[in-house]
């Protein structure tokens, strides 16, 4: 497989001294201009994947096909050996590592080196966060509308025709949906057309679907007729894409006369089902408290619960702590003793069990931000772990990071802009959203000494309780005289919108031992005076 063998040495197009690398085929890349020629002889190689398959990188020769010209075929490894088109494939780090051949027809094709590890046709041509990019059916078509449009915009192919669409498309879901608009250039038959669809509604509102002209089937069959300014025109005329969703009441009874649905998932605690009546797709709960009184354990809780008791993937996005921390903290709810605390006694056995039954699952998938907490960026996160991940649940904790990254100095409106934004997200991805959330400090006692909470209190802005399907506030008195007291949080539901009921659900108490908050008999109404 091809190597680099030269990185960082000067480009002979753009003048930059560092900028350009060449691998062990004689091709040098310029990371900065984007600029590719080979400097010597191509040299044959062997690529291991399930067999040894022989692989010679750079057969053929660049030459116009299909009215494709020779500078465009260059630019994306597009070859011509007699009667057989090779097309080159790039891995992740623009490094050849496979080849698809078509000898004569697109029936007669086959596939040569490491197929797997190939991105998008095209994709390694063209950096993210573009205006829009161009997402075709076939190699040539990609080429073509590169061409037709002036050579100016991003333009790439899906690996295998309709049928790879959707999975080509989540694979690299990050790097497309950094782009503004994603318009499909798919085929125009049955096949392309239903795929076109499943491909748009991954990308919900960004997503266009161009409609050819009735006498082309594809972008290629324009440049092969010379009809270069209607597929421009087509293109430019793509409209953005909205699922199907009027429905007539009249047409309802057969699906309202139904049992009701059972919920997504349900919480750990009797008290708190009880209220909710469970966990639903598309919800955003906000867990609210004051500083120090355990929202963050109780999170984890909600979160370890739903690893138990669904098949359903989970995205963790703790922005207070270290992917690390989260990780062990999970962890030591299966082991049943807190792993992260020094002198806590911990054999290798037991950790690889917690790991196994926890993230050895193959469920969780953590973000690990880098101090990245801009609200475009988790935005993006959120929607990525759902729509790449499959992830039916969300944890995010919690809200005053990411406003407090907002560039608008206003607490108040940079709420009502993340909370917007984040009820938009759980309707387009129908993802059980679980939002942490500070309480601002009340007039009298304070929410750690066990005042209680209220809507009233959410820190900021009325849109966290508008907008939230469930607000869950926590209150505990970590001053109290009584160790049970003390680890006792009382959990409530401040608002219900699926059902209307709201009150206090539960009281969970905290074993400082195991590690666990379990549910017990508390009267908050009896006196609790702090020391």
């Amino acid at each position: 497989m091809s190597e680099w063998i030269k990185r960082h040495h000067s480009c002979d197009k753009c003048g930059s001294s560092d900028a350009a690398s060449t691998n062990s085929d004689g091709w040098v890349t310029c990371f900065s201009c984007e600029s590719r020629w080979n400097s010597g002889e191509v040299a044959s190689v062997t690529v291991e994947s399930s067999g040894v398959i022989s692989m010679t990188v750079g057969q053929g020769d660049y030459a116009r096909v299909r009215n494709i010209d020779r500078r465009t075929c260059e630019r994306y490894g597009i070859r011509v050996d007699g009667d057989r088109t090779i097309f080159e494939y790039k891995d992740q780090y623009g490094m050849v590592c496979a080849q698809k051949i078509r000898a004569g027809s697109k029936d007669n094709q086959f596939t040569e080196g490491a197929w797997s590890d190939g991105v998008l046709f095209g994709q390694h041509l063209f950096a993210g966060d573009g205006k829009f990019i161009t997402l075709t059916e076939g190699e040539f078509d990609a080429a073509a509308a590169y061409q037709m449009m002036g050579s100016k915009h991003p333009v790439v192919s899906i690996r295998n025709g309709a049928k790879s669409a959707l999975r080509d498309c989540k694979r690299a879901f990050e790097w497309l949906d950094s782009f503004e608009t994603i318009v499909i250039c798919f085929d125009s038959d049955t096949a392309g057309s239903s795929a076109a669809r499943e491909v748009a509604s991954l990308f919900a509102g960004k997503s266009k679907i161009v409609k050819h002209h009735p006498e082309f089937k594809d972008a290629n069959d324009y440049l092969l007729n010379n009809r270069g300014q209607d597929f421009a025109d087509a293109w430019w005329a793509a409209e953005r894409y909205t699922p199907d969703g009027i429905v007539a009441g009249s047409t309802m009874w057969d699906s309202l006369n139904k049992p009701i649905e059972k919920p997504l998932a349900i919480y750990k605690w009797e008290g708190l089902n009880k209220i909710t009546h469970g966990i639903r797709s598309g919800e955003l709960v906000t867990m609210a408290a004051g500083s120090g009184v355990g929202k963050s354990q109780v999170t984890r809780e909600i979160l370890y619960n739903i690893l138990n008791t669904t098949d359903d993937n989970i995205g963790a996005i703790f922005l207070e702590e270290s992917i690390e921390k989260t990780a062990l903290s999970l962890m030591s709810l299966y082991a049943g003793k807190r792993l992260h605390i020094p002198g806590v006694e911990r054999s290798e056995e037991e950790m690889k069990e917690a790991f196994n039954n926890t993230l050895g699952t193959d469920k969780i998938f953590f973000y690990k931000h880098f101090g990245s907490t801009s609200v475009e960026n988790i935005m993006s996160q959120v929607r990525y772990l759902s729509k790449a991940h499959d992830c039916k649940y969300i944890f995010l904790d919690h809200l005053s990071i990411i406003v407090s990254s907002q560039e608008n100095g206003d607490e108040r409106k940079a709420i009502d802009e993340v909370m917007t934004k984040l009820r938009t997200l759980t309707e387009e991805t129908g993802v059980a959203l679980f939002l942490v959330s500070h309480l601002k400090r009340p007039a009298g006692k304070g929410h750690e000494e066990g005042g209680q909470v209220s809507l009233a209190e959410m820190r900021g802005s009325a849109s966290i309780a508008q907008l939230s399907d469930i607000v869950l506030g926590f209150e505990r008195n970590g001053q109290h005289a009584d160790e049970v007291k003390r680890n006792t949080t009382n959990v409530r539901v401040l608002k219900n919108r699926f059902s209307g009921e709201t009150g206090l659900a539960c009281s969970l108490f905290y074993d400082t031992v195991t590690g666990r908050m379990e549910e017990v008999d508390y009267d908050p109404t009896a006196d609790e005076e702090p020391l």
